[in-house]
């Protein structure tokens, strides 16, 4: 038992608190998993969308993601205000997540034709689990014991695990319904979103019953304007001030850049897969195979930094190139994608660049910020990502039907992965690293200080 405790500590689950808020993490990726990526844009594409010509079921979920995406950019200020100011908390989480479990369940009651009816409860349930996130965040600096990132990682992981597993039950319920109790397919993928909602649910309680509420800070909501008008100040303030930091700006539009093509992929690979005729059995089991092989490569790729190939030592930058390359020969390969097989390779590519292309993409970022004003350029970081995370979606959905071929949408995704890449070796690391240490707290560089230009790190 003193064993569980140290490795609990060591992992930064040292207190029932702790645990119980990692946990969040368990129950809330079901609905990443099952439900973004796997099941329930199969189901839109194959069922909802059935008596759609060509290709607009694609287009359609493309447009839906698309707006679900923008409600949240839009929202996030507001909420990230709130949590900042008010001591609610976990009311507002718990609001949250109950939209997003009783939206999600809804999708149980969706069948053929209801094309309007499962996109808005599809759009509503992204609100719903991207607005508890925002909050579920700000508990994390309460919640840790001492290292909060290590207990970051720890639910990160754990997210992994519990999404995975549900993952794999839903996989067999689709594979062999018969087995389960389920009349057919189409009616265990349909107990699948509702086997979410009831995961979600669940594994929510451990928070809601053991993390306590943050002292509310009363002097704050006395004097600072109201959270709309705060939470887009804050943003429009960060926005002005960044620029005076050249390469974390460069690097900021660079990572928007190809981290909305990730994006586009992680949320558009099932309705495409299954546009093109890849069996639902094919594309959820190579899902759950990126689910848990992403783990090591997120840590493999994560270590690349420091390696030497010969004569050609590893940077960051050359990590994220490594990564974008993978990217840009996956959506060459998307567009000739035929076969099951294929669909299962693409797949494993993805999950040796996915996890380390966005953990080398936060590190890179932190270096290039001023250590006093992280969270502040964390949470422009954030919000920022996703008003960008709204045009892959929304580009992949008009090529598609203009084109009357989502295959065509695919390729389209090349211009984030060049375009980031590009404006990627604009960026000069030593130089930025050495302006964010030399700023001062007011936020003004200090000129003696700074480094010469031309950095080591490309």
């Amino acid at each position: 038992m003193s064993r569980v405790r140290t490795l609990g500590k060591r992992l930064g689950l040292g207190s029932r608190e702790s645990f119980s808020w990692a946990m969040y993490d368990w129950a809330n990726s079901a609905f990443a998993t099952t439900v973004v990526a796997a099941v329930f844009p199969i189901y839109y594409e194959s069922v909802v969308g059935a008596g759609l010509p060509g290709n607009l079921a694609s287009v359609y979920f493309g447009y839906t993601t698309a707006i679900g995406l923008t409600l949240v950019a839009f929202l996030s200020p507001v909420l990230g205000a709130i949590a900042d100011r008010y001591g609610a908390k976990k009311k507002m989480l718990g609001g949250f997540a109950a939209l997003g479990v009783v939206s999600t369940s809804g999708l149980f009651f969706t069948g053929e034709g209801d094309v309007l009816f499962a996109s808005g409860l599809f759009v509503v349930a992204n609100v719903g689990f991207i607005g508890a996130n925002v909050f579920y965040d700000s508990l994390l600096g309460h919640v840790a014991d001492e290292n909060p990132d290590k207990l970051s990682a720890a639910g990160y992981a754990l997210g992994y695990v519990g999404g995975g597993i549900l993952l794999v039950v839903n996989l067999a319920w689709i594979l062999s319904p018969e087995t389960f109790g389920f009349s057919d397919t189409q009616t265990a993928s349909r107990a699948a979103l509702l086997s979410v909602s009831v995961w979600w649910a669940v594994f929510s309680v451990p928070l809601l019953r053991n993390v306590s509420e943050p002292e509310r800070r009363r002097e704050r909501i006395e004097t600072d304007a109201g959270p709309i008008r705060a939470g887009f100040g804050e943003l429009r303030k960060t926005a002005s001030e960044i620029r005076e930091y050249r390469d974390l700006l460069i690097f900021l539009v660079a990572f928007l850049l190809y981290a909305d093509g990730i994006g586009t992929i992680i949320r558009m690979a099932s309705i495409y897969g299954s546009e093109i005729g890849i069996d639902q059995t094919g594309i959820i089991g190579a899902l759950v195979l990126v689910q848990f092989l992403g783990i090591p490569f997120a840590f493999l790729f994560g270590s690349l930094p420091g390696w030497s190939l010969g004569s050609i030592e590893m940077s960051v930058k050359r990590g994220l190139y490594i990564g974008l390359a993978v990217y840009t020969g996956i959506s060459i390969g998307g567009f000739f994608m035929t076969e099951t097989w294929h669909f299962w390779v693409l797949a494993i590519a993805v999950a040796t660049v996915q996890g380390g292309t966005q953990a080398l993409s936060r590190s890179l970022y932190s270096t290039l910020v001023p250590s006093d004003r992280s969270s502040e350029f964390f949470s422009f970081f954030s919000i920022s990502s996703k008003f960008a995370g709204i045009a892959g979606p929304a580009l992949f959905a008009f090529v598609g039907q203009l084109t009357g071929s989502t295959r065509y949408s695919i390729v389209a995704l090349l211009v984030f992965f060049v375009g980031g890449a590009l404006l990627l070796s604009q960026v000069d690391v030593d130089r930025g690293r050495d302006v964010a240490r030399n700023t001062t707290p007011s936020g003004s560089v200090d000129i003696d200080g700074a480094a010469p230009a031309g950095g080591t790190d490309d």
